[in-house]
This record gives C-alpha cells, structure tokens and sequence, in this order.
C-alpha cells in the first residue's frame, strides 16, 4: 500500500492558475487548457496583448466552456425588451454585470471590446459595481453575440431571473443633487464672508448688503432644500418618540439660519450663513460617503437572483426557450449540464446527478433515476436530463423555503446606535442650558438674552459628534470594502462589535466546496498508469472524476474507446488497450455497504488497484483564524452535511465548540434562537439557501461567496471567501470603532465646555461661536481619520 501525492504544475500564461502536468504549450507561452489558449488567440489576432502588461497573468480560467446555446434566451424579444435599458433604430444599451472583473486589465479589454468587433460602439465599466453599460448596432449584431463575444473572452455575464423584475441598487441621486447645491452655496457664501471677516474700506461699505443679500439668497436652496434630509429623519424620530442625532443638528441649522436672518433684515450683522451651509455640506458628504460604499452590493437578493432567466421546454419533441414565470403545470424541461433545476418535477428521461449543497449543505451530489422527483435549487451535473413540471416555479420548494416567514420578518429588538443614545441626553442638556441661561440674563441683562441663547446653541451644535460618527464609519467601510468585506450599513459595525459567540456552516463555508484534497491508497501508480486515469476521469463531468483528472494530471493524448458512465456509479473504458473502471466501492470492486469515507475506486484490467479518497478542502489559514477567536468567543458549527468530519472539526475548533451535523433550515434557525435566549449576541456565518433563516435571525448574518455578485441570501454582510481568514481583524476593527468615536465625542464636549462657559455668560459673540463650530468639526475629522486609518493598518486590513 502507498500514499500518492500529486504531481508539480506551471502556471498558465493566461489565468495564473497551476497548469498540473497538462501544459500546453504554443505561441511559446504556457496555458492550462485550449479555453484559456483560445483566448490569448483572440486577442492576439486583435492587437489586444497590451492586456497581459497591464496586470500579470489578469485572464479568466476557460477550462468550463459555456455551451453553445446557453444565451439563445437573448433571442426571444420579450426577454431582450426587459433587459436592455435602451433601444432606437441604430443602437441598443444594455448593462451587463460582470463578477469577474477584478483588475485594470478587465477594464482595460471591455472598454476596448469594439476592436474586437467593431459593431460594438462603445463599452464603459463601472469598476465598483462590476457592470459595463454596452452599446452595439442590432441591425449588424444581436444581444446573444454580444454576451458570446464577451463569454468567448473569459467575461461571461451574470444575467439571472431577478434582473427582468428588479432594479439596480443605486445611490440617491435627490442626495446627490443635495450634496451639490451645498457644496456651491457653502463655497460662495464663504467667500462673500471673507469680507465681514476681514474688515472692508469705510468706501465700500454699502457692498456689505450686497454680500449680505446674495448670502441670504444662496442660503435658501441650502435650509429648504438640502438640510430637509436631516428634516425628514428628525420628524420620523419625534413621531417614535426617540431623539436621534438629527434633532439636534436640525435645532441648530434652524436657530443659525433664523438669527442670521434677523441680523440681515435689521443691518445688524451678516448672520452666521456660512457655518450653517457648512454644516449641511459636511454631514452630506458623510452620508453620501456611506452610501456609495455598500451601493455597489445588493444585500436583499431572493431566489430570483439564483435562477437563470430562461430554460428550455420540450413542445412535441421540439425544443423552445420560455421565461421562468411562463413555466406552467406538466411542462416537460430539458435540463443541460451545470444547469439549476427550477422547478420541482419528476426525472422522465436520463439519468441525474444533483448537487443540493446550496439547498440543504450536503457535500456530495446526489444520484436520481427515472421517475423520481427532483426539487427546484438543484444544480444537475451529468448528462441531459427531461423532467416533467409537477410545481410550478412560485410553488416549488426552493420558493416556499426562501418565503418561510423567518425570511420576512425584521430582526427584533434592535437597538438604536449609541450615538443616538448619546444625542438624546446631548440635546435635553444642551436645551437646559439655553434655557437656564435665557431665564438668567431676562433677570439681569435683557439686551444679553438672544445673544447667549444664539451662542449657546450654535456652538453645541452636536456636528462634532456626528461628523465623527459618519465620517468614521464611512472611512472603516471603506477598508473593509477594500478587503472584499461589505457591510449592509454603519449600524453592522457596532452590530459586529458586539458580537460574543460566533456560528459557522460547514460546507462552502469552512470548507471550499471543491474536492482537492486527495489521497492515493492503494498500490503504486506508474506516470502511464496515471496518465491513463487522468484520460477516462477528464471524459466525465462528474466532479469527483474532474478532480482526479487534475490529480492524476497530463493524459499524454491517449485514445480512448467503449467509453461507458453509469451515473452515480462509475466510469469505464479502454485507455491505450487497458481497461480502466473509475467508481464506488460496489461498481469497481463489488464492495457492500456504506463507506467510512468518501473514496473512488480504480481497477486497471479488473484488478482493484486501490482508491482516491476524499477530505473536505477547508479553507486556507482557517486554523490560525479559529486560534484567534478561541479564547475571545463562543463558537458552533451547524452543518447540514452528515457527520464525517465530526472529529476533524473537533480537532480544529476544539472539543468545547458545539458541532452539530444534519442541521436543516429549521434547525439552524432554532439553533440561533436557542444561543439569543442564553442571552448571546450571536454572528452566523453562512453561504447557502439552508443557512437563510439562520443569518437573518443572528444579529449579525455574514455571507460568504467565492464572488461578490453571485448569490448570497439576505444578510447583513458579504464576505469574500479568501477574506475569512482576516475575520478577527475585521472585528477588531470594528470594536475599535466605537472607541475611536467616544474619544471624538469627548474631544467636542470639551469645546463645547469651554464655549459654553462664555456663551452663558453672555460674552461670547455668536460670530466668534460660529468661527469656533467649523474649527471643532474639522479637528474632529482629522482625529477620526487619523485613528481608524492607523489601526487599519496595524491590523493589515
């Protein structure tokens, strides 16, 4: 008996992946297959090399071609007319979400697509949201070869059922249009104040009201229009019966502008128009900050955005692309490789092999045979298969797991951030203050009254506080974005912080979800031997045989002859005169019972040589990372796969951690609520269909995707994969937030204290109150700044 490793591989010239022993070799570059070669080809015959020197090896992988007739659903009109955002005589626009861009390079090629073929127009690539807005002229290319022009490149759109019902999530653009108005008023009223400032000839003075004048004038689309932001937000909170940190910004924002324009009307003073204008520019730009960071993800995705938009249906033996909505009652669908079941139905041609792991967290495909059912969500990996409509889409499992009402309901019981919390108390003392020191100075000093009260609430205009809130949640956002960590809102930051016990699924979670972790047991393999398996493996699509194919590695051109696949069985056929078998213990070797792992078995002319077992891949650094959260969380594992690595996950999260395996939908749900009950703020971290419940009763729900715009369900967060193990920074980081705040907060409060100390007194002049607003402000977003983006980088994120 021996153990077996695989051998060394280069990298491809192309996509940067690990070639195995498979090279081929041509134009004298190394590539990984013929998907990534015909690629560089392509761009080769179109002048579009520069692509490669932009970025190292930038290439998509091609070893997964899509099929030829996987876009004709572009042809049908109604289907195109629902996705194009445009269309005349000449030209069509349509956007198209790209997942794999990723670097200057992916931009680089799809801006420079009409060199490919110069019936496309234009391409323009919005970087952060992954999407390219194409124009093209129809009446020389269709909309289905524009998707295959760009899928032959490596960039195959992400179309799915939910782009023909939903729109795009996009930043406000009435908040835009705020934050424009405010940035133009606030610049020329600063600069018509530098006068009142500075002083002005004893000749010149009448152009004191000019200036005066055209301030109050550009202070008007400022108070009425771009602070009713902050108006609307304030009223919703009076109406609950809670002061959020709007209350007082609006308090402010309404005494500046009321005395100023008292000041102006009577000759008295050029009013305090700048500062206010400011305030509103600043918080603006805090909120517009925040927005833009998670805009570019969709953190409500249903079912819909699973789904293709189209399948094909079996009329009279006649095949025909229908939308997913016109699917109807005892339609026969003929399902391709790779492609999503999306309807449940009963198997009435062909054999299928599903993988449910998306659906109920199980590992393995599943094997089914003729007139058994198949539910919706499945994804089929063998060959074609028919199925007969028994549910339609709306009705089928899928659908009525994700419409469970856990799925619609909000979390309950969440708390207000605690800078509201703050704020309230903030604006109570605040006004105490104002009116204590009004009832003062009516006592003793009349004429003092309004200029206390003014200066008062000008200078504790709570903006520190709030600048520093929005502007360090925005800058924290912003780092987490850069790590491919994506949070639904600022409120998810002190969420995370609170954070004590955290949960994991298993499979597409800990674990990568592909199956590259093999071991050889058995007697030895020679390189022909080898080379012969990796022939007969690479002819299945299966992905056990798939990755044995990457094992075993170069087939060295072998013909291959009576090749045969039972599915959810095995494989066989002659390799170079050799009769080779590839399957389960009972296929290959006549084995009964169940297997203790998940093993294929090889028989080279009948004989049993040994067998390729399988582990689960968990995630590279994922022990480091549960060494980091050991001593500072509880932890759990739910998993709804069956209980294999029940020792080896107790090996790696510690006999302590509670592991429980055949967790449905259900139970992971109960779970969660079982941890909330023993009073634990719970973190569910999860990738899949079974996990939906779970992340959307945790306080906080983290979904892991191996790409940031395939499907995740409704959660708080999105997690790259390959940023797990960064995990324990990113809390931190976010814990750190708070701290960062409070510090800003006390900061304020000791201008506040020191302003306030004069203004009660009456001797401090509003004027000077709303020189001193704008300096605490600015200090303020120095400090935040400065403190979060020096702990982001000590912890490396």
């Amino acid at each position: 008996m021996a153990l077996q490793t695989a051998p060394d591989s280069v990298q491809c010239f192309h996509c940067g992946e690990d070639c195995g022993s498979g090279v081929i070799h041509a134009h004298a570059k190394e590539f990984c297959c013929s998907g990534c070669k015909m690629v560089y080809e392509i761009l080769n015959e179109t002048g579009l090399c520069d692509y490669y020197s932009i970025s190292r090896n930038p290439g998509i992988n091609r070893k997964e071609l899509a099929r030829p007739d996987k876009f004709a659903f572009l042809d049908d009109e109604k289907i195109m007319k629902q996705l194009v955002s445009f269309r005349d005589e000449n030209q069509t626009h349509i956007c198209f979400y790209f997942p794999q861009i990723h670097c200057s390079s992916c931009l680089w090629l799809l801006e420079n697509l009409g060199r490919i073929d110069v019936h496309i127009i234009s391409c323009k690539v919005n970087f952060e949201r992954k999407e390219a807005d194409i124009i093209f002229d129809h009446s020389k290319i269709s909309l289905r070869k524009v998707a295959e022009l760009v899928t032959s490149i490596g960039y195959e759109p992400y179309i799915s059922f939910q782009n023909l019902n939903k729109p795009k999530t996009t930043i406000s653009r009435a908040k835009i249009y705020k934050l424009g108005v405010a940035g133009f008023c606030f610049a020329n009223i600063m600069l018509l104040s530098f006068p009142e400032y500075l002083g002005i000839d004893a000749k010149e003075a009448q152009l004191l009201f000019v200036f005066r004048s055209l301030s109050l004038l550009l202070s008007l689309p400022v108070f009425f229009y771009a602070a009713s932001e902050f108006y609307l937000s304030a009223w919703k909170s009076l109406r609950h019966g809670f002061l959020n940190i709007d209350a007082p910004i609006v308090l402010s924002v309404l005494i500046t502008f009321t005395r100023s324009l008292y000041e102006i009307v009577s000759g008295n003073g050029a009013g305090y128009l700048d500062s206010m204008s400011g305030i509103v520019f600043f918080m603006l730009v805090g909120r517009v900050l925040q927005d833009k960071t998670y805009a570019a993800l969709n953190f409500e995705r249903d079912y819909t955005s699973y789904f293709p938009v189209a399948v094909t249906r079996l009329v009279a033996r006649k095949e025909e692309i229908v939308k997913l909505d016109d699917i109807k009652l005892n339609d026969t669908l003929l399902i391709h490789n790779q492609e999503l079941i999306p309807a449940d139905g009963i198997l009435t041609s062909g054999t299928a092999l599903i993988d449910y792991s998306f659906v109920n967290g199980e590992s393995y495909p599943v094997k089914k045979e003729m007139g058994e059912i198949v539910y919706a969500g499945g994804k089929h990996l063998s060959s074609n298969i028919e199925i007969l409509v028994i549910k339609e889409v709306a009705q089928s499992y899928l659908t009525k797991l994700w419409n469970r009402q856990e799925l619609k309901e909000d979390k309950k019981n969440q708390q207000h951030s605690f800078v509201h919390l703050l704020s309230r108390y903030f604006t109570w003392i605040v006004l105490g203050i104002a009116v204590c020191a009004a009832l003062y100075w009516y006592q003793f000093a009349s004429a003092k009254v309004w200029d206390a009260v003014t200066s008062i609430l000008i200078i504790a205009c709570p903006c520190g506080l709030l600048l520093s809130n929005t502007f360090t949640n925005g800058n924290i956002l912003r780092r987490l974005a850069r790590n491919s960590f994506y949070l639904r809102n600022a409120q998810v930051i002190e969420d995370i912080a609170a954070v004590d016990y955290i949960v994991f699924d298993k499979t597409g979670t800990l674990t990568t979800g592909r199956f590259d972790n093999i071991e050889y047991e058995g007697m030895p393999l020679d390189a022909k031997m080898r080379s012969e398996i990796s022939v007969l493996a690479k002819q299945s699509t299966h992905p056990l045989c798939q990755s044995i194919g990457k094992w075993t590695g170069s087939p060295n051109n072998f013909k291959i002859a009576a090749y045969k696949e039972v599915a959810g069985e095995g494989i066989e056929g002659i390799v170079d005169e050799d009769l080779i078998s590839l399957g389960s213990g009972r296929y290959v070797a006549g084995k009964t019972g169940t297997e203790d792992v998940s093993a294929v078995y090889v028989s080279i002319e009948g004989n049993v040589m040994g067998r390729f077992i399988f582990k689960n891949q968990y995630r590279n650094r994922l022990p480091e990372l549960i060494n980091e959260l050991k001593g500072n969380y509880g932890m759990a594992v739910l998993s709804g796969d069956n209980p294999g690595e029940k020792y080896a996950l107790a090996k790696l999260i510690g006999n302590n951690a509670e592991i429980l395996f055949n967790q449905g939908p259900k139970d992971k749900l109960d779970a969660i609520k079982k941890m909330q009950k023993e009073k634990y703020v719970v973190m569910m971290i999860g990738d899949g269909l079974n996990d939906a419940g779970a992340l959307r009763q945790a306080n906080v729900g983290i979904s892991i995707v191996e790409n940031n715009n395939n499907f995740t369900p409704a959660s708080d967060a999105i997690l790259n994969a390959a940023m797990l193990p960064k995990l324990s920074r990113f809390i931190q980081l976010c814990r750190f937030n708070k701290k960062i705040v409070v510090t800003a907060f006390i900061i304020s409060a000791l201008y506040n204290i020191i302003g306030l100390y004069f203004a009660v007194q009456g001797s401090l002049q509003p004027v000077i109150a709303a020189i001193l607003m704008p300096c605490s402000s600015i200090s303020i977003l120095m400090i935040t700044f400065g403190l979060s983006n020096i702990k982001a980088k000590t912890l490396g994120i």
